[in-house]
């Protein structure tokens, strides 16, 4: 063995080993978890729109919610936001108005457009569900260990990074 043998060989030995790939069948209980876990944010996003009006569907809810975050926004840059058709923002957008939860303001770089605004009890409202929620999920993981939490985060972001 010459000396290029030897560093390539000592090199090797100090790499870590590659990790086994996930099986068919771990993938498959992950995607049960995932599939658990979105009925239950499914039932809860009904839960959070009843809670915030007995008639807002849970599409509405999600409308709304992302107004507020984003605060004043075109219809067409929603739509591209949430992944759907202008003509759904505007019958949701619609809905929200007749209820009280959003108005539009006349766009003043360009007078024939307009911005979509959550009213101030729309995002009192939106804030006191997502603040009960947050506190729920605080008490839920504030149970784990610190190194439990952090690897669910550093998990879910290389998830996420996957599923792009």
């Amino acid at each position: 063995m010459d000396n290029t043998d030897r560093v390539a060989a000592g090199s090797a030995a100090t790499l870590p080993a590659a990790p086994e790939p996930a099986s068919d069948a771990a993938i498959s209980d992950v995607e049960e978890q995932f599939t658990r876990l979105f009925n239950q944010v499914g039932t809860a996003m009904r839960d959070r729109a009843e809670r915030i009006h007995p008639d807002l569907q849970p599409g509405g809810y999600k409308l709304l919610t992302t107004i507020v975050r984003s605060g004043p926004i075109h219809a067409g840059a929603l739509a591209a936001m949430l992944y759907t058709d202008k003509s759904v923002i505007s019958r949701q957008v619609k809905l929200l108005e007749d209820m009280g939860f959003i108005e539009r303001k006349t766009d003043p770089t360009d007078r024939r457009a307009s911005f979509i605004a959550a009213t101030p009890e729309a995002i009192e409202k939106v804030d006191e569900v997502r603040a009960a929620d947050q506190a729920t999920l605080y008490r839920g993981l504030r149970r784990w260990g610190e190194e439990d939490v952090r690897r669910l985060a550093e998990l879910l972001a290389r998830l996420n990074e996957v599923t792009r």
